[in-house]
């Protein structure tokens, strides 16, 4: 049995994965109907729209396999079909190399024909539409056409998904997206009793940086200080806007030293920005950090306390100023 390689750009593929705020949700009829109409045009009793993650492969759509919603990536066709840009088919597996030996063809579901249409999502192949057949067959000409449009269809129900989740203007997740994404590492830090920090950002003369000097430049911050915390914070750390002026960052096993070294170093990235824009006002910013406790049973519990702390600085700071 080989096992899939790979991809040379694994890393930004998982990006895109993560992005899609996908991963161990319930199953969805978009989908749902898409995989029907794939075993009925295609005569196969199996059809599934697999995500392909670190270490597993995911279905987010599976008919003809019972309630199966996952499976190790070792062993998954899928992790081949995504090394390619095309429709990966393989007419019979106990004749291919790669799989004659593969559990999935000598156990259930005797897997013998497979053909697997890549999803690309953000220039990122991050999973299938694959066929599954337990006879050897073919798809000819006409029947591949036919599939790589069903395959588009499901692209575009990742991209609808995508921007549901996703702020237009930063391009990094909104309430929704980060509220999905923070709530799976919280439950990940309960699971495995790992301490997690949630930080709540509000940006400081927000409103008077938009009177005086337009929306376009209040979009201007908006987006500059969404990058400022991306180039801060660890590619691991859950980064949204929750709306407005408000952005929150939830980290999974901080350090007991990160607070005050990642404050300096977002501080010293501010600064660095604000002289080199010489732009006629300043990028500030008012934060509240929180390290889960033992009283914080939910997320929202967090951002809670969060937002609070992020008050009490916000008012010293107007404080000190006025002095």
């Amino acid at each position: 049995m080989q096992v899939p390689s790979l991809p040379s750009n694994e890393k930004e593929r998982l990006e895109s994965v993560r992005s899609l705020n996908i991963l161990d949700t319930e199953f969805e009829e978009r989908f749902d109907r898409l995989t029907r109409l794939a075993t009925r045009l295609f005569g196969v009793p199996m059809a599934m729209v697999s995500i392909i993650d670190e270490n597993r492969q995911w279905f987010k759509s599976c008919v003809g396999a019972g309630n199966t919603r996952e499976g190790p990536r070792d062993i998954s066709f899928c992790g081949h079909a995504i090394l390619g840009q095309g429709i990966m088919m393989v007419p019979d597996a106990t004749k291919d190399e790669r799989f004659n030996d593969n559990p999935l063809v000598l156990g259930a579901p005797n897997i013998r024909f497979y053909a697997g249409r890549p999803i690309t999502v953000k220039n990122n192949r991050v999973g299938t539409l694959c066929l599954i057949d337990n006879k050897p067959r073919t798809l000819n000409n006409d029947e591949l056409t036919l599939f790589d449009d069903l395959a588009g269809m499901v692209e575009q129900e990742m991209s609808a998904t995508l921007m549901a989740t996703m702020d237009d203007l930063t391009h990094i997740s909104n309430r929704r997206g980060f509220t999905f994404l923070a709530q799976h590492a919280f439950g990940q830090s309960e699971r495995l009793k790992i301490p997690s920090r949630l930080v709540f950002f509000d940006l400081d003369s927000f409103k008077q940086i938009n009177d005086t000097h337009g929306h376009a430049e209040g979009d201007y911050v908006l987006t500059t200080f969404a990058k400022l915390l991306q180039d801060t914070f660890r590619q691991s750390d859950v980064i949204g806007r929750l709306g407005g002026d408000e952005f929150a960052v939830f980290e999974s096993n901080p350090s007991a030293t990160d607070q005050k070294v990642e404050l300096a170093r977002l501080e010293k990235n501010i600064a660095a920005h604000n002289v080199s824009s010489q732009k006629p006002y300043a990028i500030k910013f008012s934060a509240g950090f929180i390290d889960k406790s033992d009283k914080h049973h939910t997320l929202e519990d967090m951002i809670k306390d969060a937002d609070a702390l992020m008050y009490e600085n916000k008012s010293t700071r107007k404080q000190a100023a006025a002095r």
